[in-house]
C-alpha cells in the first residue's frame, strides 16, 4: 500500500494537531501547576480504511497516549480527532459511546486487562451487554464463535483468565475486541508480553482477522521487525511529535530523520560484523547530534 494511501482509499481516521499535557504540580497544602509534560504535542496523521499503520518509538515517545486519546479514554488538550466523519473530541457521553462500538482496543498486558472475577465467556460478552445487543442465549452463541474464530476453545467459556496462559488470554482479548464487529481496533502493544514463538501466532491471527472482517489497525509497537511485519505505513514518533511517515519499506530501508536512523541502528543483528558497523554508524549519529544540540544529552 502506498504512502498516499490514506487519501486514495478513503480516509477512516483522520488526527490533526492532536495534544496532551499533563500537569506537573507542586506543594502540598496548596498545589501550582509549574509546567507540564508533552506526551503528545501537534501530532497529524490519517488511516486510511483496511490499512495499518504502525506507530513505533521508544517507551515514553507518546505511542501509547495517542492511542487512548484517539479512543477518547484520554481527553486530549487540544486537536481534531475525525473518525467516521465524525469529530469525536465534539460528540457528549452518549453519542461516544455509540460510536465506541466501531472502535476497540486490544491491550498490551493480557494478564491485567481481563477481569480475573469473570469468567472466559462473560469477558467477551460484555460489550454485547454494555451495548444491549442480543438476547442472553444469542450472545452465548456469538461469543463461542468469537472465541473459535480466534483460536480458542468455545467450550471453555465457563472457565476464568487465570487458567490460561499468555498468548490464549491474549485471543480472548481479540475476541472481545471483535465482539461489536468495530471498523478499527487500536492494538496496543499486543505481542510486547508474549514468548518470542507465541507472537508469530498472535500476529498471524491478527493478519487473518484484518483480511476476512477488513479491519483497520493503529498498531502500536517499540519492535521495529514486529511494526515492518505489521504495517502498511509507518509513523515514527520521538518525545511527543511524530518525526517520519512513509511505506514500510522507505521507513525500513530508507529513513529519512536522523532519529529513525538512530532508531534503526540500535537493533542488534546476528553478524558481527555488521553489528560493529551499525555501532559505529551509531556512534557517528550520536556526535552529530551533540554538535547540533550543543550539550549531547542524546540515546541512541
Amino acid at each position: 500500500m502506498s504512502s498516499e494511501t490514506a487519501s486514495s482509499n478513503g480516509t477512516l481516521l483522520k488526527v490533526d494537531n492532536l495534544e496532551k499535557h499533563f500537569p506537573i504540580r507542586r506543594g502540598i497544602l496548596w498545589e501550582k501547576t509549574v509546567g507540564a509534560v508533552k506526551a503528545v504535542d501537534g501530532v497529524s496523521f490519517a488511516v486510511a480504511e483496511g490499512e495499518t499503520l504502525g506507530l513505533v518509538g521508544e517507551s515514553g515517545s507518546g505511542k501509547s497516549t495517542t492511542g487512548y486519546c484517539i479512543l477518547q479514554l484520554v481527553k486530549p488538550t487540544s486537536g481534531s480527532i475525525n473518525f467516521m466523519g465524525k469529530e469525536l473530541t465534539e460528540l457528549g457521553r452518549e453519542d461516544l459511546r455509540r460510536m465506541r462500538r466501531e472502535m476497540q482496543i486490544v491491550f498490551q498486558d493480557p494478564y491485567a486487562s481481563l477481569d480475573p472475577r469473570m469468567t472466559v465467556g462473560g469477558i467477551v460478552a460484555e460489550p454485547l451487554e454494555v451495548h444491549g445487543i442480543g438476547t442472553r442465549r444469542s450472545r452465548g452463541e456469538q461469543v463461542r464463535k468469537l472465541l473459535d474464530i480466534v483460536g480458542f476453545n468455545p467450550n471453555f467459556t465457563n472457565r476464568y483468565p487465570h487458567e490460561f496462559s499468555g498468548g490464549q488470554r491474549q485471543r480472548i482479548g481479540v475476541a472481545r475486541a471483535l465482539a461489536l464487529n468495530p471498523k478499527l481496533i487500536v492494538c496496543d502493544e499486543p505481542v510486547s508480553a508474549l514468548d518470542v514463538s507465541i507472537q508469530a501466532q498472535i500476529l498471524n491471527l491478527l493478519k487473518d482477522l484484518q483480511r476476512d472482517f477488513g479491519l483497520t489497525y493503529l498498531f502500536i509497537s517499540h519492535d521495529l521487525a514486529v511494526v515492518r511485519t505489521m504495517s502498511d505505513r509507518i509513523a515514527v514518533m520521538n518525545q511527543g511529535k511524530l518525526v517520519e511517515v512513509g511505506t514500510a519499506e522507505q521507513v525500513y530501508h530508507e529513513p529519512k530523520d536522523e532519529y529513525t536512523k538512530a532508531l534503526f541502528a540500535a537493533v542488534p543483528v546476528p553478524d558481527p560484523h555488521r553489528q560493529r558497523e551499525r555501532k559505529a554508524e551509531r556512534a557517528r549519529l550520536r556526535a552529530e547530534s551533540r554538535a547540533e544540540s550543543g550539550d549531547g544529552a542524546v540515546t541512541a
